[in-house]
């Protein structure tokens, strides 16, 4: 049993809606805390108001409360649950962690004798507020960048006047580094100063004197009652000090840190995790190290609590640090737990790492126009990915491959920027795409020093780049039959897909593929074991590689530590990189789709490239394949495993994308068929569908060239709704007003999506939209929900409030929506999921699209109905049931509002008006009992301002 035997109940808080600087690893941390606790019998109480996430389910907590995250919230469920012990705050960010502070000063622990475990309040209170962690730090002879404390603006200019520029100005007690920023110039001071000031819940901000060129590194602390400290983790940032951690290119283990300094940096961080503080959990510091030989070392910052980086040091080494750090705060030892991976070594164990990790952001600045696009101390980027290999090189080509940005990997793709001032500009100011003009510049000759000085970031990485590029070169000189066995395996070791290699030698991917296959250089997955395969894993994380083959008496071959099974399996694919318009609505889809998959006995295999989800937690398949979800690596899995289908309908637009290849190579789809996919996306082929079973539908065109649009124009009448094909999110839709508007719209979209089809939509303005979800079987369909936005068309369904069941449908208008959902699931020959949305007007419903696929509601939907129903659709995608077999049982008093959340303080200047093209990060779901509830009426008196044609 747990040391503090006195705690049977736990009340823990979540992070509330996705935002940017807070997304979904703290999903993934708070699902593993739940689970860990209830391992030990703890009874656990959950309040999060997120409905898309996987913690948020009722299969996890007890009790689970989809509450908005407020004192008041707190002080109901306690009243509900006297029993709750101990309140845990370190898993849902720095939400959770303000609103523990808010409810300690307004006393409402101690008023219900709640015990707060695996933080203290002091700890928290020094690291939050800067000058008290700069004083403390100095005084335990931890290193500073020259700082002074600023609560007023004139206070502020004096501390400019007296250091200098560059500086930093830091506001306290803010997430994500909101409100942060470097400044280089006085002209620019007084702006950033205040929204500084503006910034920060207290007003204080701390103004630095700039590190800039520093490099910055990261260390992942575990620590338990009896004072016992693990490192996890060190990261370190390619990107130098000034762009925040959350957009910076990060590798661990540490590349370029001498052992004498790590060793320094380790005793630093452990002194520092003890000096804040008597608390037993996790904790992640911050360190800027000087670039020159004495290598300087200055703390920035400790967040004692499972941080942004926890998920992706969790899985860069396998130890799950949350679910560990839940234990701790029981008071369990570290000593006393079992490594999650091997089984028989110990939690007391420090990870030891036999390959290279990279994370990679990605971000969406195409959705907020107007935003600045270059990268500093605040936060922009809404996922990221991580790539394994054996080698930076690999790993970095790995996560290049996963951004899905229409990139192959580094170079040899025919994308690279090619104008020396962009790519000097671009360089200079730290872009989103730096990754990439990194090596376009020494393609283009730019001298490394020159890179390094504009940059800032170590030779060492850039001279990786240039031994890319120096084999790049070489290969160029090749034609594919002369190119030997130690050339294409060195360019395959070093990350370079099948798909660039072609580029290089001037033919197509699957002659590439065929040549190596020949060659007998097939991928290897080796495990991720924590321990550099000292002792056996247990648990099957695998990542791929390639390995010159070992000549033995017997054979000739490379290692692979993937054993496959004779059981029968089902691949699910993920939904990579999070991004607006696809969001960890995929992943909890994923997740219910492998859970189900278990229970009807398959062998599950996950393969994904998100750090952040649970869909890649490491016992949340039967077997995980941490690898870009990428065609070349797709394929080489199913080969190796050879599955009975693979499942695309749960991972969002990036695994129905690869619906077509799957198909063509002859992979089983697993549910919907492709050809029915593709007839939904296809609207010429899927408008003669609607004809057919004469269901209304607006007036369109499909345009290759901008005549064709603008012949269609004169045909359609404006306003008109135009929107490119297989895309998510709304991503490029507009809805134009004139012939002007539309050519400088057409032209622009074809630049960024050549030989896309665009569709443009005659736009029925003023009309309600709603949206409908459901299961076929192929016979039977079932209706799961009915929504109605709030908002007019044209504001993007994921943008909309909607409310569950709708509000202010008649009966003959739901009766069209119920007959025209069942008929076009059926046409479609749906087997799973499908959401339809449509515009009604003049009582007339038109079917503005249908998607034969899992969409962004249908968490929203479970939770409000409290019905399993992605579990459901993938037992009929498997062919085990049919919709008969089910007996549902929604259970809904009043309405569901799914309420969407916008990170637009991110970027003070883009156009904040809704439109088309779907803008929000996140979600939170509201619970009325009727339509006079002050929420609702506020929220119907606005539906109509942020409308952006």
């Amino acid at each position: 049993m747990p040391k503090n035997k006195n705690i049977k109940s736990i009340l823990i808080i979540g992070s509330g809606p996705i935002i940017i600087g807070q997304a979904c690893e703290f999903d993934y941390a708070g699902s593993q805390a739940i689970r860990s606790l209830k391992e030990e019998g703890i009874e656990v109480t959950l309040i999060n108001s997120n409905p898309a996430t996987i913690m948020t389910d009722p299969s996890l907590a007890d009790n689970v409360y989809l509450k908005p995250l407020t004192t008041k919230s707190i002080i109901e469920i306690l009243k509900i649950h006297p029993n709750i012990d101990a309140v845990l705050p370190t898993m849902g960010g720095q939400t959770a962690l303000n609103l523990c502070i808010e409810a300690d000063d307004k006393g409402i622990w101690k008023d219900f004798n709640i015990e707060l475990i695996g933080v203290d309040i002091d700890a928290i209170n020094v690291t939050e507020d800067r000058e008290q962690f700069r004083k403390l730090m100095i005084e335990i002879g931890i290193g500073q960048a020259p700082s002074t404390i600023a609560n007023s603006f004139l206070k502020g200019k004096e501390i400019a006047q007296e250091y200098g520029f560059p500086l930093v100005i830091r506001p306290s007690f803010t997430l994500g580094g909101f409100g942060a920023s470097i400044v280089y110039d006085k002209e620019s001071f007084d702006d950033l100063l205040s929204r500084g000031l503006e910034a920060s819940p207290i007003h204080e901000v701390i103004i630095d004197k700039a590190l800039l060129g520093w490099k910055e590194f990261e260390l992942e602390l575990l620590r338990d009652k009896n004072d016992n400290v693990v490192i996890i983790c060190t990261i370190e940032n390619m990107d130098p000090m000034g762009i925040h951690t959350g957009d910076s290119i990060t590798v661990a283990p540490a590349m370029t840190l001498s052992d004498a300094t790590y060793q320094r940096m380790r005793d630093m961080a452990i002194h520092m995790m003890r000096s804040i503080g008597d608390f037993a959990g996790g904790c992640n510091v911050q360190f800027a190290v000087s670039p020159d030989e004495k290598e300087d070392i200055i703390a920035i910052e400790i967040n004692p609590r499972v941080s942004r980086s926890s998920a992706l040091a969790s899985k860069a080494t396998g130890y799950p640090i949350a679910k560990v750090a839940a234990k701790l705060a029981l008071g369990y030892h570290l000593d006393e737990l079992k490594n999650q991976i091997t089984k028989t070594t110990s939690a007391l164990f420090e990870p030891t790492l036999d390959y290279v990790i990279v994370k990679i952001p990605r971000w969406n600045f195409d959705k907020f126009e107007g935003s600045d696009r270059t990268l500093g101390l605040q936060m922009k980027s809404v996922g990221e990915v991580m790539g394994i290999g054996r080698s930076f090189q690999e790993a970095l080509h790995k996560a290049t491959q996963s951004l899905e940005i229409r990139r192959n990997g580094l170079g040899a793709d025919g994308k690279g920027e090619k104008n020396y001032d962009k790519i000097i500009q671009k360089l200079t100011y730290a872009s989103w795409d730096r990754v990439f003009v990194i090596y376009d510049a020494i393609q283009m000759g730019i001298p490394l020093s020159r890179v390094h000085e504009i940059t800032k970031i170590d030779m060492w990485f850039l001279k990786q780049y240039e031994e890319l590029l120096t084999l790049e070169n070489k290969i160029s000189t090749y034609k594919l039959e002369e190119l030997n066995y130690e050339l294409l395996l060195e360019a395959k070791q070093k990350g370079f897909a099948d798909r660039q290699i072609a580029h290089m030698l001037g033919c197509w991917e699957s002659e590439v593929h065929t040549k190596r296959i020949k060659l007998g250089i097939n991928r290897v997955f080796k495990l991720v074991d924590t321990c550099a395969a000292e002792f056996d894993a247990q648990t099957p994380y695998y990542y791929s590689t390639f390995e010159n083959k070992m000549i033995t008496s017997e054979a000739s071959c490379a290692d692979n530590e993937s054993v496959v099974s004779i059981k029968r399996k089902v691949v699910v694919l993920g939904s990579g990189p999070n991004r607006i318009g696809q969001g960890i609505e995929f992943d909890y889809c994923c997740v219910h789709g492998v859970l189900a998959a278990k229970e009807m006995g398959y062998e599950t295999i996950m393969i994904n490239c998100n750090p952040e989800t649970v869909s890649t937690d490491f016992d949340t398949a039967d077997k995980l394949y941490f690898e870009p979800v990428f065609w070349e690596h797709i394929y080489d899995i199913i080969k190796h495993e050879k599955p009975e289908g693979v499942i695309v309908q749960l991972g969002g637009q990036t695994a129905l994308k690869l619906a077509e290849k799957l198909d063509k190579w002859g992979v089983k789809i697993i549910g919907t068929s492709f050809e029915a996919l593709d007839l939904a996306e296809d609207r010429k082929r899927f408008s003669e569908l609607l004809v057919d079973l004469n269901i209304p539908f607006p007036k369109y065109g499909t345009a290759t060239t901008a005549d064709e649009a603008s012949a269609i124009a004169d045909d359609l009448d404006f306003p008109i709704l135009v929107r490119p094909s297989y895309v998510l999110g709304g991503q490029g839709m507009k809805i134009v007003i004139n012939k002007e508007e539309l050519e400088k719209h057409v032209v622009g979209l074809w630049r960024k999506m050549p030989n896309n089809v665009l569709l443009l939509d005659h736009y029925l303005d003023g009309a309600i939209e709603a949206e409908a979800d459901a299961i076929c079987d192929g016979e039977d369909v079932y209706i799961i929900g009915i929504m109605e936005h709030i908002e007019p068309c044209g504001v993007h369904s994921g943008d909309s409030n909607a409310t569950l069941p709708p509000f202010n449908l008649g009966e003959f208008v739901m009766q069209q929506i119920k007959d025209h959902t069942k008929k076009i699931a059926l046409a479609l020959k749906t087997v799973g999921l499908i959401n339809i949305q449509f515009a009604i007007k003049d009582d007339i419903v038109y079917i503005i699209e249908a998607n034969p696929r899992a969409s962004r509601t249908v968490p929203f939907i479970s939770k409000a109905y409290q019905e399993p129903y992605v579990n459901y659709a993938t037992k009929i995608m498997l062919g085990e049931n049919k919709i008969k077999d089910f007996n549902f049982n929604p259970r809904l008093e009043g309405f569901a509002i799914k309420q969407p959340v916008f990170s637009f303080n991110k970027f003070p200047n883009v156009d904040k008006k809704l439109g088309p093209e779907m803008k929000s990060t996140g979600e939170s779901i509201l619970f009325i009992d009727s339509l006079k509830d002050d929420q609702f009426y506020e929220l119907y008196s606005r539906r109509k301002m942020y409308l952006n044609k």
